[in-house]
């Protein structure tokens, strides 16, 4: 059984990590509003990227762009992975990590090359330990991502595509879907879903409506086809950054779960210990008692 001095030491140190958890608590919830401003920033315009691909593709008809084509055989696949580069987040890390994992090594069973983009310390020094090579790599820059960074990826995944490097290019991050709960999410980059030109359909008939109403139709220069393929880049690099920055999101608030869940987890193991103590306290006390009165009983015989 601990003696009275063990327990209080253990008490103190888990009332100082009570203090830290405590505080990168309020830290992280300080940030989540400044990352999901972010978020709301880049959403309508992510949004207003995939509505006018459909009204162009719309216009333009079929296109033979290599980011729209799908390869026969895949057999090199690009995985982009988004992580935090710090830790005490609970599952956030581990749960993209494992997804690519699980994902490079399906694919290698199945005869492709596996290639991987890792975005976060965390990504970095896992896929490293296990031997998986690294195309690209980002670090200090998952709470604060940049365009430069979704450039660079983007940049990669094209030229890739295009030149038959990659035969499809996945990327894996967690979606800030509330302040409290994190959505693991798998989207193919390239080849651009068909369900995002599927849209075209729905914006012609729109736009057959708005015509009962507005005269004229949309010029482009130098035409529907030329336009499409210089938005299709574009689609690309906002899908990525859109992603960035919502993952950013996510991190604060699963850090904010996890910082909570280890101060509750932190409060009840202090009441448990001083309860404990108190007992072994007053275990100690009546023994010294009863040493008294045995003692005072002796003397008087």
């Amino acid at each position: 059984m601990p003696n009275l001095h063990d327990l209080e030491r253990r008490i103190n140190s888990v009332n100082s990590t009570k203090q830290i958890t405590r505080t990168m608590e309020m830290v992280a919830a300080a940030k989540i509003r400044r990352a999901s401003e972010r978020v709301e920033e880049a959403t309508p315009y992510s949004d207003s990227m995939g509505e006018m691909l459909a009204n162009v593709a719309a216009n333009a008809g079929s296109s033979d762009n290599a980011l729209l084509t799908e390869h026969d055989d895949v057999k090199s696949i690009l995985y982009i992975a988004v992580v935090s580069d710090r830790g005490l987040a609970g599952g956030f890390n581990s749960n993209v990590l494992r997804t690519v994992e699980k994902a490079v090594y399906a694919a290698r069973s199945e005869g492709a090359t596996a290639h991987v983009v890792a975005c976060g310390k965390k990504a970095i020094s896992y896929f490293e330990f296990r031997k998986i090579d690294l195309d690209l790599v980002f670090k200090d820059l998952s709470a604060d991502p940049t365009l430069d960074e979704a450039l660079q990826i983007a940049t990669r995944a094209i030229e890739g595509y295009t030149a038959g490097e990659y035969d499809k290019v996945v990327l894996v991050y967690n979606h800030a879907k509330n302040a409290a709960e994190q959505e693991l999410r798998t989207e193919t980059v390239l080849p651009i879903d068909s369900d995002v030109l599927g849209k075209a359909d729905e914006a012609e008939e729109e736009s057959a409506a708005e015509e009962k109403e507005l005269t004229g139709d949309v010029i482009y220069e130098p035409d529907a086809e030329a336009v499409l393929d210089s938005l299709l880049p574009a689609y690309v690099k906002t899908t990525i950054y859109h992603a960035l920055v919502d993952s950013a999101a996510a991190e604060q608030a699963a850090r904010r779960t996890a910082m909570k869940s280890a101060t509750d987890n932190a409060n009840e193991m202090v009441e448990t210990l001083t309860r404990f103590y108190n007992r072994v306290r007053q275990g100690a006390i009546t023994t010294e008692i009863n040493e008294i009165v045995g003692g005072a009983a002796a003397l008087e015989e």
